[in-house]
């Protein structure tokens, strides 16, 4: 048997692996990247800053692998400062930039304006995780956890935003618009959009009572935009006038008092209808139109009304009041009735 050599035995010493129980891996804790460069940088251009750098970045705490310290918290509060006020800034600024886009109408200003605010507010999140110098890699689990919320908590919101999107989009809602939509108990209510945000529609009534709508119910639900296609819009104003009245004579007066009016307008006519035979008298119905519903209906029929009311009473033509015929039957009861009245009615004429 030969025995090996000390040239041989030393080759395999050296390349022997060692081991498993052997060696010991340490993973040294793991400081922010983009604040220890910061650090860095910071303690580079004085000692005296250095020294109360690192001070501060020896109070530190030891979560798993990471560790963070106070200089980490100063350096990340000042960069959400920095950013979040940079993002602000260019926002209002591209704001102002785009209101000035005579090209452009008021719907597609608010898209390019909302668009382009997104876009800030993302490239704003990307550049602060690579200045703090963040691990994508560990946001993986909270990523989950926040498509999670999306999926239940945050599904109302994004739906919102998305709706807010599609409707500035396909122009089918947008500010200026008069619109009436219903509530849960079948009441319309009646008003201006001011303004489309990213959460919901400002709606303004006639008495300044401003309802904020949130856009999810403008696509699910019935609206009627009276300024879609047309900003012509009808308004039916009902009449009644008696029986006896010429009604010839009664329509060229009902006609004459919605030209009167001003913000009625000449083409299309008015016109008068007759609706129906009722109860008191003949029902008119007059029928008007005008161009700017935002200025109120009520006060528009209000004027044709009272218009009318002065020529009426000019031409001796008066407002019915309601009649009732009562039909007494001629039974017992009835005329003992009578009797006891007609009883009582001699003792106080002898009294």
């Amino acid at each position: 048997m030969t025995t090996p050599g000390p040239l041989a035995t030393a080759t395999r010493a050296a390349t022997a692996t060692p081991s498993p129980s052997a060696t010991a891996v340490v993973i040294p804790p793991q400081p922010m990247s983009g604040a220890d460069g910061i650090k860095d940088a910071v303690a580079s251009r004085s000692d005296a800053i250095g020294d109360v750098v690192n001070t501060l970045d020896k109070l530190a705490v030891q979560v798993g692998a990471t560790r963070f310290s106070v200089w980490d918290l100063f350096v990340v509060l000042a960069v959400l400062a920095l950013l979040i006020s940079a993002a602000w800034a260019a926002s209002r600024l591209s704001s102002r930039i785009i209101s000035r886009a005579s090209s452009l109408d008021l719907t597609q200003r608010l898209l390019t304006e909302k668009m382009v605010s997104l876009f800030i507010w993302g490239l704003a999140i990307l550049v602060g995780i690579d200045v703090l110098g963040i691990d994508l890699t560990a946001l993986t689990v909270f990523s989950g956890a926040f498509g999670l919320a999306i999926g239940f908590g945050l599904q109302k919101t994004f739906g919102n935003l998305i709706a807010g999107i599609i409707l500035l989009m396909d122009k089918s809602i947008k500010p200026g618009d008069v619109i009436a939509i219903a509530d849960q108990g079948g009441q319309y209510t009646f008003g201006q959009i001011r303004r489309i945000g990213i959460r919901a529609v400002s709606l303004t009534t006639r008495d300044q009572k401003e309802y904020l709508i949130p856009n999810e119910n403008l696509m699910i639900n019935q609206v009627e935009n009276w300024s879609y296609s047309s900003r012509n819009v009808r308004i039916q104003v009902p009449v009644v006038i008696p029986y006896a009245a010429d009604i010839e004579r009664a329509e060229e007066l009902m006609l004459e008092a919605a030209r009167s009016v001003k913000r009625v307008l000449v083409a299309p006519p008015p016109t008068v209808w007759l609706d129906s035979f009722g109860e008191n008298g003949v029902a008119f119905v007059i029928h008007v139109w005008i161009t700017d519903p935002e200025e109120g209906v009520g006060n528009v029929r209000s004027d044709v009304l009272k218009t009318l009311w002065r020529l009426m009473r000019e031409n001796g033509i008066r407002v019915p009041y309601p009649q009732r015929d009562v039909n007494l039957r001629d039974t017992e009861a009835m005329r003992d009735l009578i009797k006891a009245l007609r009883g009582k009615a001699d003792g106080y004429d002898q009294a």
